[in-house]
């Protein structure tokens, strides 16, 4: 039986993997399990390996190469992902890259795996969130992680910021680049522009809608019952099961070379997330 086939087997589905990669993700770093599920629906349905066909967008929340980058170089440290946030530096321009092209990929790929996905997404929320909320002077909602996610944090704060003002102000106006790119988000069927607050409700009900359709919106009190909105008849797959599944495969591999795999990768994340629990 492959790895993955056990994994599956453990979980009872490639979708219940996924569901629990995001609930970690949700204890070990806080951000509202609702919304990491939300928004992994719209993005990928769910796929782990999902890609864009018109840019470098992969994995289950969609990263591009350069905001992947970003987000290992800030965070993969934290993940036992030194060995990639090393690897990556920035150049005059302001750009991520890596040195060595093999390297690079096996950074990159890391977006197929379900938990550093997640939990990188997880990470790259709370930034949001916490620069949001020290330029809003009021809690960040899951909605208004979606629209950093959709407009960048920058433009997502400059958005938020009007509509907290003059919530019937049309948006077009402000964000021309981003309308013209996004004309249904921006303009109704009949060529009017949309409100910022007709924007702002129109991504909330997108998001409740994908949450709804996955066992429906959570409510917690603390990131540790995180797992409390898993749907019903998921089994809950313990990281150690991940690090024995991963272990095993790599005893079983004859040729194990010194510089670091996606799969050494993958243990090291989960070998952090079973002594985090």
């Amino acid at each position: 039986m492959s790895a993955f086939a056990d994994i599956s087997a453990a979980s009872g589905s490639t979708g219940n993997r996924v569901t629990n990669a995001i609930a970690m993700a949700s204890r070990r770093t806080g951000v509202d399990f609702s919304y990491l599920l939300g928004q992994a629906k719209i993005e990928s349905s769910l796929n782990p390996t999902a890609r864009a066909s018109t840019s470098s967008a992969t994995g289950l929340y969609q990263f591009i190469d350069q905001s992947w980058l970003a987000v290992i170089d800030k965070h993969g440290s934290q993940y036992g992902l030194g060995w990639a946030s090393d690897a990556i530096s920035r150049s005059s321009n302001g750009r991520y890259q890596v040195a060595d092209p093999e390297l690079r990929q096996q950074i990159l790929d890391l977006r197929k795996h379900p938990e550093t996905a997640s939990v990188m997404a997880a990470q790259h929320a709370a930034d949001n969130k916490a620069y949001l909320e020290s330029r809003l002077g009021r809690e960040a909602e899951p909605v208004d992680l979606y629209l950093a996610h959709f407009l960048g944090v920058g433009g997502a704060a400059k958005f938020l910021s009007v509509h907290d003002r003059a919530p019937q102000a049309s948006a077009a106006s402000m964000f021309p680049s981003a309308a013209r790119a996004n004309r249904s988000i921006f303009y109704d069927r009949s060529g009017n522009a949309r409100s910022f607050s007709e924007i702002r409700d129109r991504f909330a009900a997108k998001l409740q809608k994908s949450s709804d359709s996955l066992g429906g919106p959570v409510q917690y009190a603390d990131a540790s019952s995180a797992t409390a909105g898993l749907p019903s008849g998921a089994k809950t797959v313990q990281p150690a099961d991940y690090v024995r599944i991963e272990t095993q495969r790599l005893a079983e591999q004859p040729d194990v070379t010194v510089r670091p795999q996606p799969q050494t990768a993958r243990l090291a994340y989960l070998m952090l997330a079973t002594l985090g629990r």
